[in-house]
């Protein structure tokens, strides 16, 4: 049972979950992989964090809600910028990272791996 300092704690971490592309769930229902948040000494919820490629699928579909557009109609310098921006977060060590970021900008995997190359030499 959450109090209301309970129900104050979830509300403040949720926008956190959210953007992590997380799931809230009752502690009792945490399983070995998910992390249980205690609050002044009580068990409050579990969160239930993403596969990491599902979170690469999550980081662009945010990134096209913030641009308001498909990423396949950006011009070549804002696809550049995504992809600086996906490296830095570590997109390009997932298993078919390159692959997924390619489909999401409509770009070839030689393009992305170019942008990537293109980064480290500047």
């Amino acid at each position: 049972m959450t109090g209301a300092g309970g129900e104050s704690f979830i509300g403040a971490v949720k926008p956190l979950v959210d953007a992590m592309g997380g799931e809230i769930l009752a502690p009792d229902e945490a399983g070995p992989d998910d992390v249980v948040l205690s609050w002044e000494g009580m068990e409050v919820v579990a969160v239930r964090l993403p596969q990491l490629a599902d979170s690469l699928d999550h980081i662009l579909a945010a990134l096209e809600r913030k641009k308001g557009k498909p990423l396949a109609d950006l011009d070549r310098r804002a696809k550049q910028e995504v992809v600086r921006m996906l490296e830095a977060r570590g997109a390009f060590s997932v298993r078919h990272g390159v692959e997924t970021v390619a489909g999401a900008l409509g770009v070839s995997r030689f393009t992305v791996y170019n942008y990537l190359n293109r980064e480290k030499e500047g």
